[in-house]
């Protein structure tokens, strides 16, 4: 039997603070760069799909490095801190050189150093607070996570309106920056290294084989409808954004950060209820489907409007979805890999599918808006949202009290 883990009180604070400075970095500039390119720097809408593309592509090719890296290293506090940077560096390469060589560069370095960062606080999650607390845990890091990017949301809209978009790139290199700082809190004696990648603390046991892993049905059901609902989802904001751009000159940045306000308001309530829910016993199955339910619903609305204050309303589906989402993933990660050894791994699994979907995404809508325009757009990925709710339905069993065999 695990013991109840005691992490000090600077640690967790440490850990909640990281969570709200890594918001922004840890998914760069996100559908802004999509208006900045094509309101600011006027990008046709296959290239900025391909520009949007490249850092889940990058992102997805360092995954599972970034999975094994974390699971083999004691310094994760560094492996944050360095990500974090260099996320900041590509912001300004972006900003500085807005032509499409150096902007793909740029979005590559994003999604490398992006890949470190979610599986690495997870980790340091883990090995915190243990097993017993960690849904709890997860649940929380979300809502800061969420409140984080409300913060910069509303700060990069009041930026952008006062100063130009420009100000976006930098407001999220300051977070860098701040990011960098702000993870020296946790202390790294309190974190427990075998526990934080997956092992069982009353035996101790070399991580499963790679081979052994990628037998696990369940495993790669999961990391398939992961790669389903992103790409049934990822391209939907930066298409309403682009359509902001286009209908409403001058207003979309403000109308898109009030989507990203009012969708991350959400998420903070939805990742304290999804935490509450899973504390009370009920499944992970159950709670996802209805992320899953939300997207066909959602991008079937985004066929019928222009208008900004449609849009946000959009929005705030997505941030049931996204903060569903944020929690189980993880959870359901850690289910299929207690006591493999393999728990960050499995998280860099589960960003390379989130990658791959997001790329399929992106580029796919982004040259069906080309051909047959916006509405069609959001149809194609009505429909791939829906065919990812019905395989999670038929495919995926309930993972919670599952112990690895």
């Amino acid at each position: 039997m695990e013991t109840t883990r005691t992490p000090s009180r600077r640690s967790l604070r440490g850990l909640d603070a990281i969570n709200i400075m890594m918001a922004d970095v840890r998914d760069g500039v996100g559908p802004y760069l999509s208006v900045f390119l094509k309101g600011a720097e006027h990008w046709d809408s296959g290239a900025i799909g391909v520009a949007m593309a490249v850092s889940s592509i990058s992102a997805a090719i360092f995954q599972v490095p970034a999975g094994l890296l974390v699971d083999g290293t004691t310094a994760k506090r560094l492996l944050i801190a360095l990500s974090g940077l260099m996320v900041g560096a590509g912001c300004l390469l972006i900003v500085w050189f807005p032509h499409f060589g150096p902007v793909l560069a740029a979005q590559a370095m994003l999604g490398a150093a992006s890949a470190v960062i979610p599986p690495a606080i997870a980790a340091i999650s883990l090995g915190l607070v243990g097993r017993k607390l960690f849904d709890g845990r997860i649940s929380r890091n979300e809502s800061f996570n969420h409140a984080g990017n409300f913060i910069a949301a509303g700060l990069a809209g009041s930026l952008s309106h006062f100063l130009g978009d420009a100000w976006i790139f930098y407001l999220v290199c300051a977070f860098a920056v701040a990011s960098a700082l702000v993870v020296t809190l946790i202390k790294p004696g309190e974190i427990d290294n075998r526990l934080a990648r997956g092992e069982d603390t009353a035996d101790r046991c070399e991580p499963i084989p790679l081979r052994t892993l990628f037998q696990r049905r369940d495993l790669v059901v999961f990391l398939a409808a992961v790669v389903l609902f992103h790409f049934g989802n990822a391209a939907m904001l930066p298409m309403a954004g682009q359509v902001l751009s286009i209908a409403h000159p001058g207003s979309d940045t403000i109308a898109l950060s009030a989507c990203i306000i009012a969708a991350q308001l959400v998420m903070v309530g939805v990742a304290w209820a999804v935490g509450r829910a899973a504390a009370r016993g009920v499944g992970r199955k159950p709670i996802f489907l209805v992320a899953l339910a939300v997207l066909p619903v959602r991008g079937v609305l985004f066929v019928f409007t222009t208008s900004p204050v449609g849009v946000v309303a959009i929005q705030l589906l997505d941030g049931v979805a996204a903060g569903i989402f944020g929690v189980v993933s993880v959870l359901i990660a850690a289910d299929l890999m207690r006591g493999t050894g393999r728990f960050n791994l499995a998280q860099g699994l589960t960003a390379l599918a989130i990658g791959i979907g997001a790329a399929l995404s992106n580029v796919t809508a982004g040259f069906v808006v080309q051909w047959f325009g916006y509405a069609t757009a959001f149809v194609y990925l009505t429909v791939v949202a829906t065919i990812a709710l019905m395989f999670f339905a038929i495919a995926m069993p309930e993972t919670r009290d599952l112990t690895a065999s």
